[in-house]
């Protein structure tokens, strides 16, 4: 068995075991996030509690969207024939940054054209891209997260790393 892999599946065959876990934990994980975070934004503020409720699940459901489509392009752009065993630092690179692209855009997008929602003061906010500091990080955060606990990758493991480059 490669390092690293730990679900008894061959080696680069348990892709879709890895997605099935990777999608489950992003969707629990950025419920968890929306709601956690819901206090950073002017809502919290002026809503109802039904109305916090419904853009907490609203969002999480466009949080699972992203989720599928960063994996998806990521491993189509970066991905080979045996991922997870392989390649997987490309892939998982490409899901951070897709992710945050996105993000960064649609803070952006619904913070200052559309003015959908606005940040509280207490959100830190990073300056050049006036995006939130807690949406960015909710984009490095759970996707790594949730992909090493998918993949079953080590990438702080020497071996594993030795191994997954070889």
């Amino acid at each position: 068995m490669t390092a690293g892999l730990e679900t008894g599946a061959a080696p680069g065959r348990d892709w879709l075991g890895a997605l099935r876990r990777y999608f489950a934990f992003a969707a629990i994980a950025h419920l968890f996030w929306e709601f956690a975070h819901l206090p950073l934004y002017t809502i919290w503020l002026t809503g109802t509690p039904g109305e916090l409720v419904f853009a907490a699940v609203h969002c999480t459901g466009g949080d699972i969207l992203i989720t599928l489509s960063t994996i998806m392009l990521s491993l189509c752009v970066f991905g080979s024939a045996d991922w997870p065993r392989i390649r997987w630092h490309r892939v998982l690179g490409g899901v951070v940054i897709f992710g945050v692209a996105y993000t960064i855009f649609s803070e952006w997008l619904n913070t200052e054209l559309r003015e959908a929602w606005a940040y509280r003061e207490m959100m830190p906010v990073i300056p050049v891209i006036d995006a939130g500091l807690s949406p960015i990080l909710q984009w490095i955060v759970i996707p790594v997260v949730g992909y090493c606990w998918a993949t079953g990758v080590r990438p702080w493991r020497r071996d594993y790393v030795e191994v997954a480059h070889g």
